[in-house]
């Protein structure tokens, strides 16, 4: 994995910058020490570590601007970070860039009920939402399953999904309003505490685009009203197959579950004995399923999806008969990633979302897959949206594993873009895709999202070496293709 050759001259310019940060930032929030800068060189795809030139720690908007400013001046670049829970190295530093961590923009700023939003700074956690609502009986809808820790920004670089995206949307169906600073410095406000902002949809644009076209400083939330109930049920199946096929009957019935999750056997042990969820030991896959709104609907509806299970040959029923129990069926889901992280040295976590109808097929391919590389894969993904997690356990330490962990997440992905699915579902390019981009976009579809960049960042100094394999220089993009000395378009008048 190759990333852009370090800058001589921004070395050089390293002690000048510092005294610039130290002259308007408190001391505490220039870092520059080795041993201290190493906090700072990975997020959670840790296979990739690069320590930052300097990491900068701001409290203000003004102070974010400035040092945009101050970058964009000296031709330096620019890595944003959130919490550092970001799973495809869009974090990853630069050795001759700058860190903006985030970590310090963790306040709520207001709680507006009767517009139904929460107006946050980005560095605050996706939890701490909910639970700054709960009293007044609403929540933020959008929850990863790193929610204890990641933040609300990192959620809006990457669109994150989980478990109850499936009813009530990713990151960008539930984000009302930005606040953003550009590369320049200029502070920009997006929407607001409305349903739709006017004219072109750069939230949207925004959401999604993992700090390459500017840093989020404030987010405006929807909140949701909590369900009248919500309830859970545990199904198990003897085969993969099986319960990927009621996934499909479940949805075709048109029955949109709060969330629909599963887990294949490696994964259900591996939760279990982490956190005692009670999960069924003897089969092969478990679906869990929450159903929410009005007590009467929810019941009707537990009924009906009760009936589809059966049909889909499923060996075990749970439902759960109180909230307690409901929130523990979520726990060991929630938990399944750490809980891996028992049963093996390191594992690798891809995401890649397919069509909901070939899940079967593809999880019998994966299977396949492992067996070529020699490598065991516990499956936990989001069943409803067809978004993929699976987790290749490998061991670091043994020369050659994690090469061939690359490669085999390598081939899960293009399996899924092959099957008519996508790269990612909620955790973004970054480094770890970059090089597949081309696997799902041609040249000319590459050369257009760039121009995109080209127009919130023309000298590419924001989180560079991220998501494009190739990445073209904005004067070369911009320029007009003469061909048999034929400009394109005679017809529109020229200025």
């Amino acid at each position: 994995m190759k990333m852009p050759e370090p800058d001589k001259a921004a070395f050089e310019k390293r002690s000048d910058l510092i005294a610039e940060f130290r002259s308007f930032l408190p001391a505490d929030s220039v870092v520059v020490d080795e041993a201290a800068l190493k906090a700072f060189e990975c997020d959670g795809l840790t296979a990739y570590r690069q320590p930052p030139m300097i990491a900068v720690l701001p409290e203000t908007t003004e102070q974010v601007a400035r040092i945009l400013k101050l970058c964009k001046a000296n031709n330096i670049k620019v890595v944003p970070r959130g919490s550092g829970t970001s799973l495809s190295g869009g974090a990853l530093p630069l050795a001759d860039g700058v860190l903006l961590a985030m970590g310090k923009f963790n306040r709520v700023l207001d709680l507006d009920y009767a517009n139904r939003a929460a107006v946050v700074q980005p560095g605050v956690t996706n939890l701490a939402i909910s639970q700054a609502v709960e009293a007044e009986g609403f929540y933020y809808a959008p929850d990863p399953s790193s929610q204890i820790a990641c933040s609300i920004g990192g959620n809006v670089a990457e669109n994150s999904g989980g478990v109850h995206c499936l009813k009530y949307g990713l990151t960008t169906n539930n984000i009302l309003g930005l606040e953003i600073v550009t590369i320049d410095g200029e502070v920009i406000r997006l929407g607001g505490r409305h349903l739709d902002a006017d004219g072109y949809d750069l939230i949207g644009v925004l959401t999604g685009s993992e700090g390459l076209l500017g840093v989020v400083t404030e987010v405006t939330v929807r909140i949701l009203r909590q369900p009248e109930v919500a309830r859970g049920l545990l199904v198990g199946f003897n085969t993969v197959a099986e319960g990927g096929e009621c996934v499909a009957k479940i949805i075709g019935a048109g029955i949109i579950p709060a969330g629909m999750e599963m887990m294949d056997k490696p994964a259900i042990h591996a939760a279990e004995a982490f956190c005692n969820a009670g999960y069924p030991l003897d089969v092969e896959s478990l679906l869990i399923i929450e159903l929410d709104g009005p007590a009467a609907e929810v019941e009707h509806l537990t009924e009906i999806v009760r009936e589809i299970c059966a049909g889909c040959n499923s060996v075990s029923v749970k439902v759960s008969e109180s909230e307690e129990e409901r929130l523990n069926f979520w726990a060991g889901r929630k938990a399944a990633f750490p809980a891996v992280g028992r049963i093996s040295p390191d594992y690798y976590c891809m995401d890649g979302t397919i069509p909901r109808n070939r899940l079967p097929e593809v999880l019998v391919r994966m299977n396949e897959m492992s067996e070529k590389y020699g490598l065991r894969v516990a499956n936990v993904f989001h069943a409803g949206d067809g978004n993929l997690h699976p987790l290749i356990l490998y061991d670091a330490n043994v020369p050659g594993e994690l090469e061939r962990a690359e490669d085999f997440g390598n081939d899960i992905l293009k399996l899924c873009v092959e099957v008519g699915g996508v790269l990612t579902g909620e955790h973004g390019v970054g480094v770890e895709k970059r090089d597949l981009m081309g696997e799902m976009f041609t040249e000319i579809d590459l050369k257009q999202q760039q121009r995109l960049k080209c127009a919130f960042d023309p000298d590419g100094l924001l989180n560079p070496g991220k998501v494009f394999p190739t990445l073209h220089r904005c004067a070369e993009l911009g320029r007009m293709h003469i061909h048999g000395g034929k400009m394109p378009f005679p017809d529109l008048p020229r200025f």
